[in-house]
């Protein structure tokens, strides 16, 4: 992995949020981007991952004002594994590139068009792009208003990809994509408008996603860019399996549609920047079956100082799983249309995947074993500062009434505290249930 100090050494810059200006620069000149690419090729030859995750993420991305969270390679892996071939791939609000270059690694020959916002990921996006060589096109800007503020094309060559900056946002009308991979902001708001609902992607909906949450706004874009036998996976909050009003109506559509395959429940703490957990959410435009595939991976993960990780072991187990497609004891299950209208068409994992684990039931032998140990050291405490106190006192203990009372005092307090809440802690509702039982015999 490149430093984050080699990457601005390379890059020729001292301070790191100078380095997205200069990289714009670079690229720009044909001659001075093979020799930034040569250099890095120098150090890291492995393009199976993003290099500039983490250095983006610590030095360029604003969480607060556009949500952004880089994907975890795990999350990476898993996301892009469920997808399968790919002759054309969608990526919507591509960041840096780290879904695409997975997906890239595993399709080498494959065009992909990449959508993104921010002025400050675009160098490194483009700059991932053609260091490997690859086909592509990049949509500069929003990609729910369609507003671009420029468009590259990147096209193979003999060993590092050209870039060359077009006038026509037109090619991201209609890739007619294989495969969507998409890691939106989540809970994002966007300025949505009432001509929307005529456009095809919203209009079949009858309803747009509330201003305040721009999640299904991004997952319908995803939707609109595959061609009739295309697979998306978005990685969303779970807010988008449960929530009313605009979003209820969506998801139901959804539903109805037969688009939503498969639904894995992710763990908690796997982003740099929110604790909150995720879901991954598999579509498919030409489906024959007709439930819905619910995967509960919350508990798979690796916990890693303060954050969890998706280990390989773990992306193993839920794709293995994910591929069986048959429902496992508090992991997975396959769910009937009946059984989802019957919940309002609320998605929310915990109403198809129990995962509960009863709690033992007290044993009663070893609830008195534990009563009779514990009487014995209250009496053998109890003598052992009896006998303190006689050293202490120097008197005649059976004449001494004052001796006697604190005596008295002391046993009562040492049997009140210890011997009568243990008793309590023990006779649960189980245990009670089981001394009924007896008396009955």
């Amino acid at each position: 992995m490149i430093s984050n100090d080699k990457i601005d050494e390379l890059i020729g810059v001292d301070e790191s949020f100078e380095s997205a200006y200069k990289l714009m620069d670079i690229l720009k000149d044909k001659n001075e981007r093979i020799e930034l690419f040569k250099k890095f090729v120098e150090i890291e030859n492995d393009f199976s991952f993003d290099w500039f995750t983490n250095y983006f993420q610590e030095e360029h991305s604003n969480r607060k004002n556009m949500k952004q969270d880089f994907t975890p390679d795990g999350l990476v892996q898993l996301a892009n594994a469920v997808l399968g071939k790919a002759e054309v791939n969608v990526d919507v609000c591509s960041g840096t590139g780290g879904l695409t270059i997975k997906r890239y690694s595993e399709n080498p020959n494959a065009t992909f068009y990449c959508e993104e916002f921010s002025d400050r990921a675009i160098p490194f996006l483009l700059f991932n792009l053609a260091i490997r060589n690859v086909n592509a096109y990049v949509f500069h800007g929003d990609s729910l208003s369609r507003d671009a503020k420029a468009v590259y094309q990147l096209t193979k060559s003999n060993e590092f990809s050209d870039i060359e900056l077009i006038d026509d946002a037109a090619v991201f009308e209609n890739p007619n994509a294989d495969t969507a991979i998409m890691n939106p902001p989540y809970s994002l708001t966007w300025e949505r408008k009432d001509e929307y609902l005529e456009q095809p992607r919203f209009k079949d909906y009858g309803v747009l996603a509330p201003k305040s949450k721009a999640d299904f706004a991004f997952l319908l874009q995803g939707l609109e860019e595959l061609n009739d036998n295309g697979v998306m996976s978005i990685v969303l909050p779970h807010g988008v399996l449960f929530r009313g009003a605009a979003e209820g109506k969506i998801r139901q559509k959804l539903i109805e549609n037969n688009y939503l395959d498969t639904i894995i429940g992710l763990p908690e703490k796997l982003f740099f920047n929110t604790d909150i957990p995720t879901v991954i959410l598999v579509l498919k435009k030409n489906r024959t079956n007709k439930d819905i595939f619910f995967i509960d991976a919350s508990k798979e993960f690796e916990k890693v100082k303060n954050h969890n990780e998706l280990k390989q072991e773990h992306i193993d187990k839920v794709l293995s799983i994910f591929k069986q497609r048959q429902d496992v004891d508090k992991l997975a299950h396959v769910t009937q249309m009946a059984e989802i209208e019957e919940n309002e068409f609320n998605l929310n994992i915990p109403r198809y995947v129990d995962t509960f684990e009863p709690e033992p039931v007290i044993n009663l032998s070893e609830v008195q074993d534990d009563l009779t140990r514990l009487d014995l050291e209250i009496k053998q405490s109890e003598q052992e500062f009896t006998s303190m106190l006689q050293e202490i006192h120097r008197t005649d203990p059976e004449t001494d009434k004052e001796f006697q009372q604190f005596q008295q005092f002391f046993t009562n307090r040492i049997e009140k505290k210890y011997h009568e809440p243990i008793a309590r802690k023990h006779v649960t509702e189980e245990t009670t249930k089981e001394m009924g039982q007896m008396s009955l015999l």
